[in-house]
């Protein structure tokens, strides 16, 4: 069995410490945070189970060979002489993934394409046979860092992007990304010790990643694809031990986790989420508009939601937030709602004070994630 070796997992921006946290938890080793990545050491089965565990990574890479690269056919000569049949088949697909900040090179394909030449020519003068390109969905991915002079190539370990959970079939106008979504309530503080409410659940990401950390389900147990499964040295017994220790860490829930929203269309796509997902048991949903709600629990009251921008939904955005301010002051006494938006105007509307706001990115969007503590007190009357 192979000891350890260095890993990299990238994430989103701002979430580095996030993921950091979850390897050292994980019992991850040496673990370093850089820009939208996080460096450790593990060995195979820490590989498989950071697939399987991590919340806040879209993917674990596992490099094979760094080098100084200074033109083409350095690049080139350097990719040739590694020995590609160790690690996969002839008859296999790959794709390289080319990232690079570097005066020496400013084409990402270009470096892509000699680095498949390299590839496939090492294949054909040592096997007599070559595998085959596939961009969109390929057997091995291949990572290409180029910054400046310095070459790192890694083999990715997970494949497609892991915000890819594999129980989301069914999506609304703007969904939102569950590694996102995960560390979004990661942030919040959310750890299943109080009752949770999504009250614009959309399809329903909020609710099923609330109750996967909530249960500390791993967050990946519903994927089936990996692109470490097609490597030469998967070993199926260990991954498979992996899995069972991973769900015999799991936790009784005893709190409520609800989810709104007043298009029919919403529910029925949760639902069908949240049953792909198995937790039906944890999670209610029903169709009702928030801004005609109360508090539907006399505890206190975790809120964590992404109201519409008015990007993508067409909608009156002063008069929108600043009824998601009254509804919040009227009916949600004991209650602490955070928010994302990237519409930053529209936080003007809201008319409370937050208590904390945090800079993150929603895709290509700036956005904040805002909390508003609103304290036990005498209640208004009812917000119509």
């Amino acid at each position: 069995m192979e000891g350890n070796f260095r890993m990299l997992a990238k994430t989103l921006y701002g979430f580095e410490s996030l993921l950091a946290k979850e390897l050292r938890n994980l019992g991850a080793g040496n673990v370093k945070e850089g820009v939208r990545n996080v460096s450790f050491d593990g060995d195979t089965g820490f590989m498989y189970k950071a697939n399987l565990s991590l919340r806040t990574a879209l993917k674990v890479l596992k490099p094979i060979k760094s080098f100084k690269v200074f033109n083409e056919k350095q690049l080139y000569r350097q990719l040739y002489d590694i020995e590609w049949s160790d690690y996969f088949q002839s008859s296999q697909t790959f794709a390289f993934d080319t990232t690079m900040n570097s005066e020496v090179f400013n084409n990402s394909l270009y470096v892509s394409q000699r680095s498949k030449d390299a590839l496939v020519d090492k294949f054909r003068d040592t096997q007599r046979e070559r595998p085959s390109v596939n961009t969109s969905n390929p057997d091995i991915r291949i990572s290409i860092h180029i910054f400046n002079n310095d070459c790192t190539v890694s083999l990715d370990s997970s494949g497609t992007s892991l915000h890819q959970r594999g129980y989301r079939i069914a999506t609304n106008i703007a969904p939102i990304n569950e590694v996102l979504a995960a560390g979004l309530l990661l942030m919040s503080g959310w750890d299943g010790r109080t009752d949770f409410l999504d009250p614009m659940c959309g399809s329903g990401t909020f609710l099923v990643e609330a109750a996967m950390i909530a249960c500390n389900i791993p967050a990946n147990i519903n994927r089936d694809t990996y692109a470490f499964k097609n490597w030469n040295d998967f070993d199926e017994t260990l991954y498979q031990k992996i899995v069972e220790s991973r769900l015999n860490q799991t936790r009784e829930f005893n709190h409520r986790i609800i989810g709104y929203d007043k298009a029919p269309s919403a529910i029925r796509k949760a639902q069908e989420n949240i049953d792909n997902a198995n937790l039906s048991e944890y999670i209610t949903i029903e169709r009702k508009d928030f801004f005609k709600t109360e508090k539907p629990v006399d505890n206190s009251l975790k809120m964590v939601f992404n109201p519409p921008y008015g990007e993508r939904l067409n909608i009156d955005v002063e008069e929108f937030y600043s009824k998601i301010g009254d509804t919040l002051k009227q009916n949600y006494p004991g209650t602490k709602a955070w928010l994302i938006t990237a519409n930053l105007e529209a936080l003007k509307s809201v008319g409370l004070k937050p208590s904390r706001k945090i800079k993150v990115f929603n895709g290509k969007l700036e956005s904040r994630l805002v909390n508003y503590k609103i304290y036990e007190g005498s209640k208004k009357a009812k917000f119509n």
